[in-house]
């Protein structure tokens, strides 16, 4: 994670205060953690001069033992999760003790 958010920013507005939000991460850490890496375009349609290389957005979601819980990695600019929908169901997960998917790592 290269920067977190200011605590009472982004976090509080999503009532979720001890979330930690990470940005700007070296396309190196990016591809380490599964993130594609797209090549600018140029101006997009909403008029944003995009960089010459930049990382493709992901949310991942740590257990409290820094093991991965959720993990969502895109390779376009659509459809992303909508946070108040990812916390809710964060919620029943917590509430129901859901355990995380794609944990097996044997033999197939």
């Amino acid at each position: 994670m290269a920067a977190a958010a200011p605590r009472g920013s982004l976090t509080l507005a999503l009532k979720a205060e001890n979330l930690r939000i990470g940005y700007d991460l070296p396309l190196s850490k990016a591809r380490e953690w599964g993130l594609y890496i797209s090549t600018s375009r140029g101006t997009t349609s909403i008029g944003i001069e995009e960089p010459a290389l930049f990382a493709e957005p992901g949310i991942f979601i740590m257990r409290p033992d820094a093991t991965l819980y959720y993990a969502s990695v895109q390779t376009m600019p659509f459809a992303r999760p909508h946070f108040d929908d990812l916390l809710g169901a964060l919620d029943f997960a917590l509430a129901k003790n859901y355990p995380a998917r794609g944990e097996y790592v044997g033999a197939v």
